[in-house]
């Protein structure tokens, strides 16, 4: 599948904030099986940013607070990092699901040794229905992470972009292996 991705100045932080959208051969339900941040869900498996997934504290069936940590990445100059967010998960008359999340500080996830801590501004994933194709969802997701650390800009911004249509690409394999 086609992938697009751009990006412009985030009015968070000092970096940026990119988005991606495209379409993907599957329903809404098997898009949202695959993405959606519950612990032990498929995620850990397909893509390739995040390495561990878990709910430190269920706030409600919607809302939880949790901790993703990732591998070292982009030939290891980017070490291995966490996230600590608060996180929706929304469904929509539609058939539109959310997934959104932004950064926070929680007193049972101090920062761990081994990882940098990282901060994802408001960010999400948006499963879109496609009206009158059932078998094809468009994906929208957007991301305005602070890695961290002592990263060039140049190093972030050379990341980003590549891993955003990693993530697409990963997750259209991963579509395909749970329809198979």
């Amino acid at each position: 599948s086609e992938v697009s991705v751009s990006w412009r100045p985030s009015a968070e932080f000092a970096g940026n904030v990119y988005r991606g959208e495209g379409i993907l051969p599957a329903s809404p339900q098997d898009v949202w099986e695959c993405i959606k941040p519950v612990a032990g869900g498929p995620r850990t498996k397909w893509d390739q940013n995040v390495k561990d997934f878990e709910v430190v504290e269920a706030v409600s069936d919607t809302i939880s607070v949790c901790r993703t940590t990732t591998p070292s990445a982009f030939m290891r100059i980017i070490s291995p990092r966490e996230f600590v967010d608060v996180v929706l998960m929304r469904q929509y008359e539609d058939g539109t699901m959310l997934s959104a999340a932004t950064n926070v500080e929680h007193p049972l996830c101090p920062p761990q040794p081994n990882f940098v801590r990282g901060f994802n501004y408001p960010c999400g994933c948006f499963c879109i229905p496609l009206p009158g194709d059932p078998d094809r969802t468009q994906l929208l997701s957007f991301f305005q992470t602070d890695l961290g650390g002592y990263l060039p800009q140049t190093v972030v911004d050379s990341f980003f972009p590549t891993s955003i249509a990693g993530f697409y690409s990963n997750l259209t394999k991963a579509i395909k292996a749970l329809k198979a």
